[in-house]
This record gives C-alpha cells, sequence and structure tokens, in this order.
C-alpha cells in the first residue's frame, strides 16, 4: 500500500527525518510539476508516494518517458 503525502506533509516528514534536509517544499513542488518526481493529482493536490521519493533521492527511481510536447514550435532535423 502506498504511503501517499501532499507536498506539505512530504516536507514536514523529511524534516523530522534529516533536521538539516536542503529540500524545500518549493523544490518538491517543482519537481513533481516539471513531471521529474512522480505524482497524483486529486484536485488541487498533489499526492506523493514516500518510498517513491526515497528511491528518487536514492537515485535508484528509473526515468520517465519524456512527454510529446505537442503545440510548440520545434526545429526540424535535416
Amino acid at each position: 500500500m502506498p504511503r501517499m503525502r501532499t507536498i506539505d506533509q512530504v516536507a514536514d516528514w523529511l524534516r523530522k527525518t534529516d533536521p538539516d534536509t536542503a529540500l524545500t517544499k518549493t523544490a518538491l513542488r517543482r519537481l513533481v510539476t516539471t513531471g521529474q518526481l512522480p505524482s497524483v493529482r486529486i484536485g488541487q493536490k498533489y499526492l506523493l508516494d514516500l518510498d517513491t521519493l526515497t528511491e528518487y533521492l536514492k537515485g535508484t527511481l528509473p526515468e520517465a518517458e519524456p512527454e510529446a510536447e505537442y503545440g510548440k514550435i520545434r526545429r526540424v532535423a535535416g
């Protein structure tokens, strides 16, 4: 069963686990909104799995597939 938490709860958990952490709420939010850190969006809140976060911080989380960028101008190779 995943241990899902909001960004605020994850930031509090990190501070309790490691009081000297440099990872802030803003940094977590940026990782989530850019898609670097997997999350689930429920309404206006993002939920993170604590185990997935731990894997990401260890560097053992597999890289996500890049999303296609539709509607943007891109250079044509050739």
